[in-house]
C-alpha cells in the first residue's frame, strides 16, 4: 500500500511538471514573436492597426448593447424584484457565452431585449410586467460581461482600449437619454422607445462576425483566419495572429479538463480573487446608487434637476471621450488610479455637502459642494468604469473567461444590488454618512489597483494571459 501510495504521488507530481513546462514553452513561444514583431515594426504592425469597417461596425453594435443599462433606471421606478432578476443573467453569463458563442448570445439577447420592452409596454396584467422584467434583467446580467469579452477578442492590441472605453459612455448616453426623456413621456411610451436600439442592432447583427477565439476554442479553426481577414483587412497578413490564437488554444487544452471548476485552478485562484475583489469594491463605491439617485441627490441639495442633469451628461461625455483618447495611451492602471481617486473625492465631498446641510453650515455653499462632488463622481466613474470589465476580458485565457466572467459578473450584481435597495434606508440612517461610506470603499479599492493590478495595454491578449496568470500566482 505505501509503494502504490508512493506511486500515485509521484505520477501527480509528474503531470504538475508537465503541464508546467507546456506553459512555459507557450510563455516563451510568445514572448519569442512579440519580439520578432516589435523588431519589424513596420508593415506587419501597421497593417494590423487597420480599421475596417466590419470593425467599426461590430465594434458599435456591441457598444450599443449598453443601451441595455435602461432597464437598470426603468427598474428603480418598479422598485424591489430587479435584482434577483439580473443574477440570474450574471451567473449563467459566463457559460451561455462559452456554450453560444459571443455573436449568438447577442442574437438571443437582442431577442429578448426587444421582447421584454414591448412585454412591458403592452402589459394588461402584472404577470406580464413580471415577465417583461425577467427578460430584462437576464439581459442586462449578461451584457456588462459580453460587452468588452467580444470587443477585446477581436480588436487588435494597440485598438482594444479605446474602442473598449466606448462602453461606458454609451451607457452614460443611455442614462442620461432616460432621465431626459422620462420627464415628459409616460413610462408605456419610455418602454416603447427603450426598443429602439435593438431593433437597430438586429439587422445589423448579420454583419458582426463570430469571435476568432471563440472559434479556435471549439475547433473551428478554419474560420478563425477568415474572421481575422474580415476584422484586420484583405491586405493584412493574419498567419502570425491567427497561429497565435491557434496554438494557444490548443495548449489550453492540454492542461485543462475543460470543466467549469478549472477557474479554481492554483493558477488562476490569485487573478480570480483580485478581480473579484475589484468588482466587488467597485459596486460597494457606490457607483450604483449615484447613477440611481443623481437626480434625487441633485433636488435633495437644492439644484434643478435638468440643469443638474444636463450639466452631468456633458461632464461624463467630455471625461468619457477623454478616456477613449487615453486608454491605449496612459493605460489602464494610471487611468483606474485617477478613477478610483476621483470616485472617492468627489463621495466625499457629496457627504460632507450634506454633513453641512444637516447642521445648517454654509447653506450658500453645499449645493454647490454637492453639485462638485456629484459632477466628480459621476465624470471619474465614466473614466474608469469599463476598465475593470477589460481586465477581466483580457487576463483569462479562453478556456476559463467564462467561468471567471460569470463569478466576477454575479459578484457585481449582488453588491451592486445590496447598494441599491439599502440606499434608501441607509440615506435616512444618515445621508453624509453613506457618502462617507461610499469614500472608504472607494479608497479600498484605488489600494487594491495600486498594490496588484498589472498594466495589459499594446500586448496580445495570449502575452498578457501568460504573463499576467504567472506574475499574479
Amino acid at each position: 500500500m505505501p509503494s502504490d501510495h508512493l506511486h500515485g504521488l509521484t505520477s501527480k507530481l509528474t503531470d504538475e511538471q508537465s503541464m508546467a513546462e507546456q506553459r512555459r514553452a507557450v510563455t516563451e513561444t510568445l514572448l519569442l514573436r512579440s519580439f520578432l514583431s516589435n523588431e519589424n515594426n513596420g508593415a506587419l504592425t501597421a497593417a494590423a492597426s487597420e480599421v475596417t469597417t466590419t470593425l467599426v461596425l461590430s465594434a458599435f453594435v456591441t457598444a450599443c448593447m449598453a443601451f441595455d443599462g435602461l432597464f437598470f433606471t426603468y427598474a428603480v421606478w418598479n422598485y424591489g424584484r430587479h435584482g434577483s432578476f439580473s443574477k440570474r443573467g450574471a451567473a449563467i453569463g459566463g457559460k451561455v457565452t462559452d456554450l453560444l458563442g459571443r455573436k449568438g448570445t447577442m442574437w438571443i439577447l437582442n431577442v429578448l431585449y426587444i421582447g421584454g420592452w414591448f412585454a412591458i409596454a403592452f402589459a394588461k396584467v402584472p404577470w406580464l410586467l413580471d415577465l417583461g422584467r425577467l427578460s430584462l434583467g437576464s439581459v442586462s446580467g449578461i451584457t456588462g460581461f459580453l460587452m468588452p469579452l467580444y470587443i477585446a477578442e477581436i480588436t487588435p492590441k494597440d485598438l482594444r482600449g479605446r474602442i473598449s472605453a466606448i462602453v461606458p459612455l454609451m451607457v452614460c448616453w443611455g442614462l442620461s437619454f432616460i432621465y431626459l426623456v422620462g420627464s415628459f413621456v409616460n413610462w408605456r411610451t419610455l418602454a416603447l422607445i427603450a426598443t429602439i436600439p435593438g431593433l437597430l442592432q438586429l439587422p445589423l447583427l448579420y454583419f458582426v462576425p463570430e469571435s476568432p477565439r471563440w472559434l479556435a476554442k471549439v475547433g473551428r479553426e478554419k474560420e478563425v483566419e477568415d474572421v481575422l481577414l474580415c476584422l484586420r483587412g484583405e491586405k493584412v497578413d493574419i498567419s502570425e495572429e491567427a497561429t497565435e490564437i491557434k496554438d494557444y488554444t490548443e495548449s489550453l487544452r492540454s492542461v485543462s479538463k475543460g470543466s467549469t471548476l478549472d477557474v479554481f485552478q492554483r493558477t488562476y485562484a490569485r487573478p480570480l480573487l483580485i478581480m473579484a475583489g475589484l468588482m466587488a469594491l467597485q459596486s460597494l463605491g457606490g457607483i450604483g446608487a449615484f447613477a440611481f439617485y443623481s437626480g434625487a441627490i441633485i433636488q435633495s441639495a437644492g439644484i434643478s434637476s435638468l440643469i443638474g442633469l444636463i450639466t452631468l451628461a456633458a461632464v461624463q461625455t467630455l471625461l468619457g471621450l477623454l478616456g477613449v483618447m487615453l486608454l491605449d495611451k496612459a493605460g489602464r492602471r494610471p487611468l483606474l488610479l485617477v478613477s478610483f481617486a476621483g470616485l472617492c473625492f468627489g463621495s466625499f465631498l457629496t457627504g460632507l455637502s450634506f454633513f453641512l446641510k444637516d447642521f445648517n453650515w454654509w447653506d450658500d455653499g453645499t449645493p454647490i459642494l454637492a453639485l462638485i462632488g456629484l459632477l466628480m463622481y459621476m465624470g471619474s466613474s465614466v473614466l474608469g468604469a469599463g476598465i475593470p470589465w477589460l481586465l477581466i476580458a483580457e487576463v483569462f485565457p479562453v478556456n476559463v473567461k467564462g467561468s471567471a466572467g460569470s463569478i466576477c459578473n454575479l459578484i457585481n450584481n449582488v453588491f451592486a444590488w445590496v447598494i441599491s435597495y439599502y440606499f434608501n434606508f441607509l440615506i435616512q440612517w444618515s445621508s453624509a454618512g453613506v457618502f462617507f461610506i461610499f469614500s472608504a470603499f472607494c479608497a479600498a479599492n484605488y489600494i487594491l489597483v495600486a498594490k496588484f493590478i498589472p498594466e495589459t495595454k499594446g500586448k496580445k491578449l495570449e502575452e498578457i494571459q501568460e504573463s499576467v496568470t504567472h506574475s499574479l500566482q
